[in-house]
Protein backbone atom coordinates (compact mmCIF):
# COMPACT_ATOMS: atom_id res chain seq x y z
CA UNK A 1 0.00 0.00 0.00
CA UNK A 2 1.68 3.21 -1.36
CA UNK A 3 0.86 6.72 -0.34
CA UNK A 4 0.58 6.79 -4.50
CA UNK A 5 -2.62 4.97 -3.99
CA UNK A 6 -4.05 6.89 -1.65
CA UNK A 7 -3.59 10.19 -3.53
CA UNK A 8 -4.85 9.10 -6.45
CA UNK A 9 -7.91 6.92 -4.71
CA UNK A 10 -10.32 10.07 -4.28
CA UNK A 11 -11.09 11.11 -7.91
CA UNK A 12 -12.91 7.33 -7.51
CA UNK A 13 -13.85 7.08 -4.29
CA UNK A 14 -17.29 8.97 -4.74
CA UNK A 15 -18.39 5.84 -6.77
CA UNK A 16 -21.41 3.62 -6.41
CA UNK A 17 -22.93 0.36 -6.52
CA UNK A 18 -26.60 -0.66 -7.08
CA UNK A 19 -28.86 -1.68 -4.34
CA UNK A 20 -32.41 -3.27 -4.84
CA UNK A 21 -34.35 -0.29 -4.98
CA UNK A 22 -37.52 -0.28 -2.25
CA UNK A 23 -40.16 2.03 -1.00
CA UNK A 24 -42.00 4.71 -3.34
CA UNK A 25 -41.91 4.58 -7.06
CA UNK A 26 -39.59 6.65 -9.26
CA UNK A 27 -37.34 8.99 -8.64
CA UNK A 28 -37.35 12.79 -6.83
CA UNK A 29 -34.20 14.78 -6.42
CA UNK A 30 -35.30 18.50 -4.58
CA UNK A 31 -32.49 20.40 -5.09
CA UNK A 32 -31.68 24.06 -4.08
CA UNK A 33 -28.51 25.30 -4.67
CA UNK A 34 -27.46 28.74 -2.84
CA UNK A 35 -26.10 31.79 -5.38
CA UNK A 36 -27.46 29.76 -8.37
CA UNK A 37 -30.25 31.76 -8.99
CA UNK A 38 -32.14 30.84 -12.59
CA UNK A 39 -29.17 28.26 -13.43
CA UNK A 40 -28.83 25.45 -15.57
CA UNK A 41 -27.77 22.59 -13.97
CA UNK A 42 -27.78 19.12 -15.02
CA UNK A 43 -28.12 15.39 -13.46
CA UNK A 44 -25.10 13.63 -14.66
CA UNK A 45 -24.25 9.87 -13.85
CA UNK A 46 -21.09 7.92 -14.42
CA UNK A 47 -20.72 4.84 -16.70
CA UNK A 48 -16.97 3.58 -16.50
CA UNK A 49 -14.58 6.28 -16.59
CA UNK A 50 -17.12 8.59 -19.02
CA UNK A 51 -19.82 10.91 -17.51
CA UNK A 52 -23.87 11.17 -19.44
CA UNK A 53 -26.31 13.72 -18.74
CA UNK A 54 -29.44 12.30 -17.49
CA UNK A 55 -31.47 15.81 -17.45
CA UNK A 56 -30.78 19.36 -17.16
CA UNK A 57 -33.47 21.82 -15.26
CA UNK A 58 -33.14 25.62 -14.81
CA UNK A 59 -33.18 26.77 -11.39
CA UNK A 60 -35.76 29.39 -9.91
CA UNK A 61 -35.16 32.34 -8.59
CA UNK A 62 -34.53 30.87 -4.75
CA UNK A 63 -32.27 28.56 -6.68
CA UNK A 64 -34.57 25.46 -6.71
CA UNK A 65 -35.44 22.77 -8.98
CA UNK A 66 -36.70 19.49 -8.35
CA UNK A 67 -35.22 15.98 -10.44
CA UNK A 68 -37.92 13.25 -11.01
CA UNK A 69 -38.96 10.08 -13.10
CA UNK A 70 -41.75 7.36 -12.84
CA UNK A 71 -38.90 5.31 -12.88
CA UNK A 72 -36.20 4.77 -10.34
CA UNK A 73 -32.86 5.50 -11.48
CA UNK A 74 -30.32 2.76 -11.65
CA UNK A 75 -28.29 2.61 -8.41
CA UNK A 76 -25.05 4.47 -9.36
CA UNK A 77 -23.12 7.66 -8.49
CA UNK A 78 -24.94 10.81 -9.85
CA UNK A 79 -23.77 14.11 -10.30
CA UNK A 80 -25.25 17.55 -9.55
CA UNK A 81 -23.61 19.78 -12.28
CA UNK A 82 -23.42 23.43 -12.01
CA UNK A 83 -22.32 26.21 -14.87
CA UNK A 84 -18.48 26.18 -14.84
CA UNK A 85 -18.83 22.11 -14.41
CA UNK A 86 -18.58 22.88 -10.38
CA UNK A 87 -20.57 19.50 -9.00
CA UNK A 88 -21.06 17.18 -6.30
CA UNK A 89 -21.67 13.34 -6.11
CA UNK A 90 -25.14 11.60 -4.50
CA UNK A 91 -25.60 7.95 -4.67
CA UNK A 92 -28.88 6.63 -5.91
CA UNK A 93 -29.62 3.26 -4.39
CA UNK A 94 -32.53 2.40 -2.39
CA UNK A 95 -33.48 6.18 -1.21
CA UNK A 96 -34.33 8.33 -4.33
CA UNK A 97 -36.80 10.46 -2.74
CA UNK A 98 -34.61 13.14 -0.77
CA UNK A 99 -33.81 16.69 -0.68
CA UNK A 100 -30.10 18.25 -1.66
CA UNK A 101 -28.97 21.94 -0.68
CA UNK A 102 -25.68 23.21 -0.98
CA UNK A 103 -23.86 26.98 -1.96
CA UNK A 104 -22.45 26.43 -5.18
CA UNK A 105 -19.26 28.66 -3.70
CA UNK A 106 -18.65 26.24 -1.00
CA UNK A 107 -19.88 22.25 -2.14
CA UNK A 108 -19.37 19.92 0.37
CA UNK A 109 -18.24 22.09 3.19
CA UNK A 110 -22.14 23.06 2.88
CA UNK A 111 -23.60 20.11 1.54
CA UNK A 112 -26.73 18.65 3.08
CA UNK A 113 -28.97 15.62 2.99
CA UNK A 114 -32.53 15.11 4.23
CA UNK A 115 -34.25 11.69 3.30
CA UNK A 116 -31.66 9.87 2.40
CA UNK A 117 -29.15 8.23 5.12
CA UNK A 118 -27.21 6.79 2.68
CA UNK A 119 -26.09 10.29 0.90
CA UNK A 120 -25.62 11.37 5.02
CA UNK A 121 -23.23 8.25 5.49
CA UNK A 122 -21.69 9.18 2.34
CA UNK A 123 -21.09 12.71 2.87
CA UNK A 124 -19.44 11.83 6.44
CA UNK A 125 -17.15 9.61 4.29
CA UNK A 126 -16.46 12.11 1.74
CA UNK A 127 -15.67 14.62 4.27
CA UNK A 128 -13.43 12.93 6.37
CA UNK A 129 -11.74 11.38 3.48
CA UNK A 130 -10.69 14.41 2.26
CA UNK A 131 -9.04 14.76 5.63
CA UNK A 132 -7.61 12.13 6.16
CA UNK A 133 -5.95 12.46 2.34
CA UNK A 134 -4.74 16.08 3.14
CA UNK A 135 -2.84 14.55 6.00
CA UNK A 136 -1.07 12.28 3.92
CA UNK A 137 -0.21 15.24 1.22
CA UNK A 138 1.28 17.42 4.28
CA UNK A 139 3.50 14.36 5.34
CA UNK A 140 4.77 13.67 1.69
CA UNK A 141 5.24 16.93 1.42
CA UNK A 142 7.72 16.89 4.30
CA UNK A 143 9.17 14.12 3.15
CA UNK A 144 10.00 15.68 0.12
CA UNK A 145 12.48 18.47 2.17
CA UNK A 146 13.90 15.90 4.40
CA UNK A 147 17.66 15.10 3.51
CA UNK A 148 18.16 11.64 2.43
CA UNK A 149 19.29 8.57 5.43
CA UNK A 150 18.61 11.19 8.43
CA UNK A 151 16.61 10.87 11.65
CA UNK A 152 13.97 13.11 10.10
CA UNK A 153 13.28 10.89 6.95
CA UNK A 154 13.17 8.25 9.06
CA UNK A 155 10.56 9.43 11.13
CA UNK A 156 8.49 11.05 8.25
CA UNK A 157 8.50 7.02 6.69
CA UNK A 158 6.73 6.15 9.86
CA UNK A 159 4.50 8.31 10.06
CA UNK A 160 3.42 8.19 6.48
CA UNK A 161 2.94 4.09 7.17
CA UNK A 162 0.69 4.91 10.31
CA UNK A 163 -1.40 7.35 8.37
CA UNK A 164 -1.53 4.62 5.79
CA UNK A 165 -2.57 2.01 8.23
CA UNK A 166 -5.39 4.85 9.35
CA UNK A 167 -6.56 5.27 6.00
CA UNK A 168 -7.27 1.68 5.07
CA UNK A 169 -8.69 1.06 8.34
CA UNK A 170 -10.87 4.17 7.53
CA UNK A 171 -11.68 2.01 4.81
CA UNK A 172 -12.57 -1.15 6.45
CA UNK A 173 -14.64 0.46 9.12
CA UNK A 174 -17.18 2.06 6.33
CA UNK A 175 -17.48 -1.27 4.20
CA UNK A 176 -18.18 -3.20 7.53
CA UNK A 177 -20.52 -0.38 8.96
CA UNK A 178 -22.19 -0.04 5.04
CA UNK A 179 -22.20 -4.11 4.14
CA UNK A 180 -24.87 -4.46 1.55
CA UNK A 181 -25.43 -0.69 1.00
CA UNK A 182 -24.06 1.11 -2.07
CA UNK A 183 -21.74 2.51 -0.07
CA UNK A 184 -20.04 -0.30 1.38
CA UNK A 185 -19.72 -2.20 -1.43
CA UNK A 186 -17.58 1.08 -3.39
CA UNK A 187 -15.10 0.98 -0.46
CA UNK A 188 -14.68 -2.14 -0.12
CA UNK A 189 -13.90 -2.35 -3.31
CA UNK A 190 -10.99 0.17 -3.23
CA UNK A 191 -9.62 -1.62 -0.24
CA UNK A 192 -6.14 -2.58 -1.47
CA UNK A 193 -4.82 -6.11 -1.88
CA UNK A 194 -1.81 -7.11 0.84
CA UNK A 195 0.57 -8.98 -0.60
CA UNK A 196 1.72 -11.63 1.92
CA UNK A 197 5.02 -12.48 1.93
CA UNK A 198 5.91 -15.59 0.31
CA UNK A 199 7.37 -18.78 1.57
CA UNK A 200 10.40 -19.87 -0.08
CA UNK A 201 11.92 -23.40 -0.25
CA UNK A 202 14.54 -24.21 1.62
CA UNK A 203 17.92 -24.28 -0.86
CA UNK A 204 16.43 -22.33 -3.83
CA UNK A 205 19.36 -20.69 -5.74
CA UNK A 206 17.61 -17.86 -6.91
CA UNK A 207 15.01 -16.77 -3.53
CA UNK A 208 14.65 -13.04 -4.54
CA UNK A 209 13.59 -13.92 -7.79
CA UNK A 210 11.05 -16.65 -7.05
CA UNK A 211 9.78 -14.24 -3.81
CA UNK A 212 8.97 -11.83 -6.76
CA UNK A 213 7.16 -14.24 -8.51
CA UNK A 214 5.34 -15.75 -5.98
CA UNK A 215 4.53 -12.69 -4.37
CA UNK A 216 2.81 -10.83 -8.31
CA UNK A 217 1.34 -14.25 -8.59
CA UNK A 218 -0.43 -13.27 -5.11
CA UNK A 219 -1.42 -10.00 -5.94
CA UNK A 220 -2.84 -11.07 -9.62
CA UNK A 221 -5.15 -14.04 -8.11
CA UNK A 222 -6.44 -12.45 -5.33
CA UNK A 223 -6.50 -8.22 -7.45
CA UNK A 224 -10.47 -8.56 -7.46
CA UNK A 225 -10.81 -9.86 -4.04
CA UNK A 226 -12.66 -7.40 -2.40
CA UNK A 227 -14.69 -5.80 -5.83
CA UNK A 228 -18.14 -7.68 -5.20
CA UNK A 229 -19.16 -8.47 -8.90
CA UNK A 230 -22.72 -9.63 -7.39
CA UNK A 231 -22.94 -5.07 -6.96
CA UNK A 232 -24.61 -4.01 -10.48
CA UNK A 233 -24.27 -0.13 -9.48
CA UNK A 234 -20.73 -0.31 -9.45
CA UNK A 235 -21.07 -0.08 -13.60
CA UNK A 236 -22.50 3.51 -13.04
CA UNK A 237 -19.08 4.49 -11.03
CA UNK A 238 -15.31 4.83 -12.16
CA UNK A 239 -14.82 2.02 -9.59
CA UNK A 240 -15.15 -1.22 -11.65
CA UNK A 241 -13.60 0.28 -15.10
CA UNK A 242 -10.73 1.68 -12.70
CA UNK A 243 -9.93 -1.17 -11.18
CA UNK A 244 -10.39 -3.34 -14.78
CA UNK A 245 -8.06 -0.75 -16.76
CA UNK A 246 -5.61 -1.23 -13.46
CA UNK A 247 -5.60 -4.99 -13.44
CA UNK A 248 -5.69 -5.63 -17.60
CA UNK A 249 -3.22 -2.59 -18.61
CA UNK A 250 -0.49 -2.72 -15.45
CA UNK A 251 -1.07 -6.02 -14.16
CA UNK A 252 -2.16 -8.86 -16.86
CA UNK A 253 1.55 -9.80 -18.68
CA UNK A 254 0.44 -8.47 -22.08
CA UNK A 255 0.88 -11.91 -23.78
CA UNK A 256 -2.10 -13.39 -25.67
CA UNK A 257 -2.48 -16.11 -23.76
CA UNK A 258 -2.08 -14.81 -20.57
CA UNK A 259 -4.86 -12.13 -21.38
CA UNK A 260 -7.16 -14.98 -22.30
CA UNK A 261 -6.76 -16.91 -19.14
CA UNK A 262 -7.57 -13.25 -17.12
CA UNK A 263 -10.13 -12.48 -19.08
CA UNK A 264 -12.08 -15.70 -18.94
CA UNK A 265 -11.27 -15.75 -15.10
CA UNK A 266 -12.96 -12.41 -14.71
CA UNK A 267 -15.77 -13.00 -17.21
CA UNK A 268 -16.54 -16.14 -14.51
CA UNK A 269 -16.29 -13.94 -11.41
CA UNK A 270 -18.71 -11.26 -13.53
CA UNK A 271 -21.38 -14.00 -13.81
CA UNK A 272 -22.81 -13.48 -10.33
CA UNK A 273 -24.74 -11.11 -12.16
CA UNK A 274 -26.45 -10.58 -15.68
CA UNK A 275 -25.66 -6.51 -16.06
CA UNK A 276 -22.43 -6.69 -14.82
CA UNK A 277 -21.18 -9.85 -17.10
CA UNK A 278 -22.54 -8.03 -19.77
CA UNK A 279 -20.37 -4.56 -19.10
CA UNK A 280 -17.33 -6.85 -18.00
CA UNK A 281 -17.72 -8.77 -21.95
CA UNK A 282 -18.38 -5.61 -23.44
CA UNK A 283 -15.23 -3.73 -21.60
CA UNK A 284 -13.43 -6.73 -22.46
CA UNK A 285 -14.11 -6.77 -26.18
CA UNK A 286 -14.15 -3.14 -26.74
CA UNK A 287 -10.02 -2.96 -24.69
CA UNK A 288 -8.73 -5.37 -27.27
CA UNK A 289 -10.49 -4.83 -29.96
CA UNK A 290 -9.06 -1.32 -30.03
CA UNK A 291 -5.27 -2.21 -28.96
CA UNK A 292 -2.60 -1.82 -30.74
CA UNK A 293 -0.41 -4.55 -29.07
CA UNK A 294 0.66 -6.91 -32.26
CA UNK A 295 -0.91 -10.25 -31.30
CA UNK A 296 -3.81 -9.11 -29.27
CA UNK A 297 -6.34 -10.06 -32.35
CA UNK A 298 -5.98 -13.43 -30.56
CA UNK A 299 -7.84 -11.86 -27.24
CA UNK A 300 -10.52 -10.56 -29.80
CA UNK A 301 -11.13 -13.52 -31.67
CA UNK A 302 -11.46 -16.08 -28.48
CA UNK A 303 -13.79 -13.09 -26.70
CA UNK A 304 -15.79 -13.14 -29.94
CA UNK A 305 -16.27 -17.09 -29.86
CA UNK A 306 -16.76 -17.41 -26.38
CA UNK A 307 -19.37 -14.09 -25.72
CA UNK A 308 -20.73 -13.28 -29.10
CA UNK A 309 -20.49 -15.69 -31.16
CA UNK A 310 -21.71 -18.53 -29.05
CA UNK A 311 -25.34 -17.16 -28.53
CA UNK A 312 -24.79 -15.82 -25.49
CA UNK A 313 -24.91 -11.95 -26.19
CA UNK A 314 -28.16 -11.71 -26.36
CA UNK A 315 -27.85 -7.70 -26.19
CA UNK A 316 -26.74 -7.62 -29.64
CA UNK A 317 -28.47 -7.82 -33.02
CA UNK A 318 -28.47 -10.62 -35.39
CA UNK A 319 -26.97 -7.73 -38.05
CA UNK A 320 -24.31 -7.14 -35.58
CA UNK A 321 -23.34 -10.93 -34.97
CA UNK A 322 -23.30 -11.43 -38.61
CA UNK A 323 -21.09 -8.83 -39.46
CA UNK A 324 -19.05 -9.87 -36.25
CA UNK A 325 -18.62 -13.29 -37.63
CA UNK A 326 -17.10 -11.83 -41.45
CA UNK A 327 -14.72 -9.70 -39.57
CA UNK A 328 -13.72 -12.83 -36.93
CA UNK A 329 -12.93 -15.07 -40.13
CA UNK A 330 -11.40 -12.45 -41.81
CA UNK A 331 -8.62 -12.16 -38.38
CA UNK A 332 -8.86 -15.92 -37.12
CA UNK A 333 -6.48 -17.02 -40.21
CA UNK A 334 -4.07 -14.64 -39.49
CA UNK A 335 -3.17 -14.72 -36.12
CA UNK A 336 0.27 -14.59 -34.48
CA UNK A 337 1.63 -18.35 -34.66
CA UNK A 338 -0.55 -19.85 -36.97
CA UNK A 339 0.75 -20.98 -40.33
CA UNK A 340 0.08 -18.94 -43.17
CA UNK A 341 -1.35 -20.01 -46.17
CA UNK A 342 0.43 -20.45 -49.19
CA UNK A 343 0.11 -18.08 -52.11
CA UNK A 344 0.61 -19.44 -55.51
CA UNK A 345 0.37 -16.63 -58.37
CA UNK A 346 2.08 -15.01 -61.81
CA UNK A 347 5.45 -12.75 -60.47
CA UNK A 348 7.60 -9.90 -62.25
CA UNK A 349 10.28 -12.86 -63.58
CA UNK A 350 7.20 -14.31 -65.84
CA UNK A 351 6.48 -17.05 -64.29
CA UNK A 352 4.56 -18.65 -61.23
CA UNK A 353 5.80 -18.04 -57.49
CA UNK A 354 4.66 -19.76 -54.38
CA UNK A 355 5.10 -18.69 -51.17
CA UNK A 356 5.73 -22.33 -49.54
CA UNK A 357 8.33 -22.59 -51.96
CA UNK A 358 10.73 -19.87 -50.57
CA UNK A 359 13.96 -21.19 -48.12
CA UNK A 360 14.47 -18.79 -45.53
CA UNK A 361 14.74 -18.25 -42.37
CA UNK A 362 12.24 -14.99 -42.67
CA UNK A 363 9.81 -14.04 -45.30
CA UNK A 364 8.55 -10.65 -45.29
CA UNK A 365 5.20 -10.79 -46.75
CA UNK A 366 4.60 -7.25 -48.35
CA UNK A 367 1.24 -6.53 -49.58
CA UNK A 368 1.12 -2.81 -51.41
CA UNK A 369 0.84 -0.62 -54.58
CA UNK A 370 2.97 1.89 -56.53
CA UNK A 371 0.40 4.74 -56.06
CA UNK A 372 -0.17 4.36 -52.08
CA UNK A 373 1.17 6.81 -50.19
CA UNK A 374 2.20 5.13 -47.20
CA UNK A 375 3.31 2.30 -49.85
CA UNK A 376 5.86 5.38 -50.86
CA UNK A 377 7.47 6.03 -47.79
CA UNK A 378 7.44 2.27 -46.60
CA UNK A 379 8.77 0.61 -49.98
CA UNK A 380 12.17 2.38 -50.21
CA UNK A 381 13.00 1.53 -46.39
CA UNK A 382 11.88 -1.88 -46.96
CA UNK A 383 14.31 -1.99 -49.91
CA UNK A 384 17.08 -0.88 -47.95
CA UNK A 385 16.86 -3.35 -45.28
CA UNK A 386 16.47 -5.97 -47.99
CA UNK A 387 19.58 -5.28 -50.06
CA UNK A 388 21.27 -4.79 -46.62
CA UNK A 389 20.33 -8.08 -45.29
CA UNK A 390 19.78 -10.31 -48.73
CA UNK A 391 21.78 -13.55 -48.21
CA UNK A 392 21.34 -13.66 -44.59
CA UNK A 393 18.20 -15.42 -44.05
CA UNK A 394 15.76 -12.98 -45.12
CA UNK A 395 13.33 -12.95 -48.62
CA UNK A 396 10.44 -10.79 -49.50
CA UNK A 397 7.34 -11.84 -51.09
CA UNK A 398 5.59 -9.01 -52.74
CA UNK A 399 2.31 -8.60 -53.57
CA UNK A 400 1.01 -5.52 -55.35
CA UNK A 401 -2.98 -5.06 -54.57
CA UNK A 402 -3.62 -2.86 -57.62
CA UNK A 403 -4.37 -3.95 -60.73
CA UNK A 404 -2.31 -1.74 -63.26
CA UNK A 405 0.56 -3.86 -64.54
CA UNK A 406 2.30 -0.81 -66.34
CA UNK A 407 2.54 0.85 -63.59
CA UNK A 408 3.37 -2.09 -61.47
CA UNK A 409 6.27 -2.87 -63.51
CA UNK A 410 7.31 0.57 -64.21
CA UNK A 411 7.58 1.14 -60.09
CA UNK A 412 9.73 -2.03 -60.13
CA UNK A 413 12.30 -1.26 -62.88
CA UNK A 414 13.03 2.85 -61.79
CA UNK A 415 13.45 1.28 -57.93
CA UNK A 416 15.23 -2.40 -58.43
CA UNK A 417 13.25 -4.05 -56.52
CA UNK A 418 14.71 -7.71 -56.81
CA UNK A 419 13.08 -9.39 -54.44
CA UNK A 420 9.69 -11.30 -55.56
CA UNK A 421 6.90 -9.37 -57.04
CA UNK A 422 3.66 -11.41 -57.32
CA UNK A 423 1.23 -10.69 -59.28
CA UNK A 424 -2.71 -11.35 -58.85
CA UNK A 425 -4.66 -8.31 -60.16
CA UNK A 426 -7.91 -10.91 -59.93
CA UNK A 427 -7.10 -12.71 -56.39
CA UNK A 428 -7.23 -15.47 -57.42
CA UNK A 429 -5.10 -16.71 -54.96
CA UNK A 430 -7.63 -15.07 -52.55
CA UNK A 431 -4.42 -13.13 -50.62
CA UNK A 432 -7.07 -10.85 -49.46
CA UNK A 433 -9.13 -12.97 -47.43
CA UNK A 434 -6.39 -15.32 -46.25
CA UNK A 435 -3.88 -12.49 -45.00
CA UNK A 436 -6.91 -9.91 -44.42
CA UNK A 437 -5.57 -7.36 -46.59
CA UNK A 438 -7.95 -4.42 -46.08
CA UNK A 439 -5.29 -1.64 -46.58
CA UNK A 440 -1.68 -0.69 -47.84
CA UNK A 441 1.04 -1.67 -47.06
CA UNK A 442 1.02 -4.29 -44.53
CA UNK A 443 3.54 -6.81 -43.58
CA UNK A 444 3.79 -10.15 -41.98
CA UNK A 445 6.73 -11.90 -40.80
CA UNK A 446 6.95 -15.77 -41.59
CA UNK A 447 9.00 -18.47 -39.93
CA UNK A 448 10.98 -21.20 -41.89
CA UNK A 449 7.81 -23.43 -41.76
CA UNK A 450 6.01 -20.22 -42.52
CA UNK A 451 4.66 -19.74 -39.50
CA UNK A 452 2.77 -16.14 -39.18
CA UNK A 453 5.22 -14.84 -35.91
CA UNK A 454 4.69 -11.09 -36.45
CA UNK A 455 1.85 -8.95 -38.71
CA UNK A 456 0.87 -4.99 -39.56
CA UNK A 457 4.59 -4.40 -37.93
CA UNK A 458 5.77 -0.99 -38.91
CA UNK A 459 8.33 -1.38 -41.70
CA UNK A 460 10.86 0.59 -40.15
CA UNK A 461 10.56 -1.97 -37.02
CA UNK A 462 11.14 -4.62 -39.18
CA UNK A 463 15.19 -5.26 -38.45
CA UNK A 464 14.74 -4.96 -34.60
CA UNK A 465 11.89 -7.49 -34.89
CA UNK A 466 14.03 -9.97 -36.08
CA UNK A 467 17.17 -9.53 -34.70
CA UNK A 468 15.23 -9.92 -30.83
CA UNK A 469 13.06 -12.51 -32.39
CA UNK A 470 16.78 -14.42 -33.03
CA UNK A 471 18.04 -13.36 -29.45
CA UNK A 472 14.71 -13.91 -27.16
CA UNK A 473 12.17 -16.70 -29.20
CA UNK A 474 12.89 -19.31 -26.72
CA UNK A 475 11.21 -21.45 -29.94
CA UNK A 476 13.34 -20.46 -32.20
CA UNK A 477 16.19 -23.09 -33.58
CA UNK A 478 17.42 -20.91 -37.13
CA UNK A 479 20.25 -19.01 -36.82
CA UNK A 480 21.29 -15.99 -39.33
CA UNK A 481 22.94 -16.25 -42.07
CA UNK A 482 21.34 -19.74 -43.36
Amino acid sequence: MTLKYFLTVITVLVAGSQSICTGQDGYSVDVTVRVAANSKIRLAYHLGNKQYVKDSLTTDITGHCRFSGSEKLPAGVYMIVFPGNSYFELLAGEDQHFDVSCNVNNILESLDFNGSEENDRFLDYQRKWKILQEEAMAINEKLKGAGRNTPEQKLLEDQMTAQETRMKQYLQEVSRNNAGKLLGAIVRSLIPVETKKPLIPAGVSNPDSVARLRSYLYFKDHFFDNTLFSEPGLIRSPVLAGKLDQFFSQVVIQIPDSVIKEADRVLRMSNANKDVYQYVAIWLFNKYASSEIMGHDAVVVHLADKIYLSGEADWVTEEYLAELKKKIDKIRPTLIGKKGTDLVMDSFAGHYVSLYDIDAEFTILYFWEPDCGHCKEATPLLKKYYDQNRGKGIEVFAVCTQDDKEVWEKYIVENSLTWINGWDPNRVSRFDVYYNVDSTPIVYILDRDKKIIAKRLPVENIGSFIDNYRKYAPQYAGSSGK
